[in-house]
């Protein structure tokens, strides 16, 4: 039970501590990038910055504008009550823990940056680099088992009541807080470069949760298929699985052999095949992950829960 506890607790700190590096990743590509060149990349951020430019000189106690985090944070959480009522209770402390801390990191630098971009005169720049950091902050805030709320909550609660994919409609969701930035600010490039932020974002979010990789799928039908089974085994020392099926002309049985490799054994293999069986067939597929023997371990892709 002792040792138990130990690992349990060893998790939890683990993973606060990712969520508090992924909240300040995060805040940095708004503050530094994002908000000072007015780029909407939806969610609650992306309406936060558009109030906090409309709102500027409005009021006497804050002539620049209401704060982003602060924002953020007064729309998250009747966001994430409605959530917990609609949807039950799947928003954990971690993700309530998640975006405040991103609010208070995005308000505590904007205290030091203010709305000057740290690359000036290149919006493009800043709307590439803002989404890396964006997107690797909630690449590791996602690792920690908590989620962004804000647009997410709203995507879930039409998808319950729609049927829409989550996907989809946080799309709709997101392409419609962009259209806002838009009417706000009446200049189409805005859209333009906050629709660049919202591809960098997904794709780093990607290469965060999937790691980088490059081994190589392979699917390899040959009437040599021993000889090359042989050849994976004894010489590239790796695994595969003989997978049983028919031709679609003649109906004849065929062996595909399935297995994974590195981009140096592909060369090998393919160097072998091409001697051994000119007439296989083979198709190669990028693994965007790959768990198991060999390669990375379940337990190591799970150990943060």
């Amino acid at each position: 039970m002792i040792t138990k506890d130990k690992k349990f607790a060893q998790k939890s700190i683990l993973s606060y501590t990712l969520i508090v590096i992924g909240s300040i990743i995060m805040a940095a590509g708004y503050v530094y990038f994002i908000s000072p060149n007015k780029i909407v990349p939806g969610g609650v951020y992306g309406i936060s910055i558009v109030i906090h430019y409309v709102t500027k000189g409005l009021f006497t106690f804050i002539p620049d504008g209401i704060p982003v985090g602060l924002t953020g944070l007064i729309l998250n959480i009747p966001l994430t009550i409605a959530g917990i009522k609609i949807l039950g209770p799947r928003f954990g402390i971690k993700t309530i823990i998640g975006f405040i801390l991103t609010s208070v990191f995005i308000d505590f630098l904007t205290v030091f940056q203010g709305d000057i971009p740290l690359v000036k005169d290149d919006i493009l720049l800043s709307a590439i680099f803002g989404g890396v950091l964006i997107g690797t902050g909630l690449g590791i805030i996602f690792k920690a088992r908590a989620t962004s709320g804000g647009s997410d909550i709203i995507a879930m609660i039409i998808q319950k009541y729609t049927k829409l994919p989550v996907g989809q409609a946080l799309m709709y969701v997101d392409s419609s807080i962009v259209l806002l930035g838009l009417i706000a600010f009446g200049d189409w490039k805005i859209p333009l470069y906050s629709w660049v932020t919202i591809f960098v974002t997904g794709r780093v979010i990607d290469t965060i949760l999937s790691g980088f990789n490059y081994d190589k799928t392979l699917f390899i039908i040959s009437d040599k298929h021993q000889e090359i089974r042989d050849f994976i085994v004894n010489k590239l020392d790796r695994g595969g699985t003989f997978i049983k099926g028919n031709g679609i002309y003649q109906g004849n049985e065929r062996v595909i052999l399935f297995t994974v490799v590195n981009p140096k054994e592909l060369g090998q293999l393919e160097d072998f095949i091409s001697h051994t069986d000119p007439n296989a067939f083979l198709t190669v597929l990028d693994a965007n992950e790959i768990l198991g023997k060999g390669f990375k371990s379940i337990q190591e892709k799970v150990k943060i829960t």
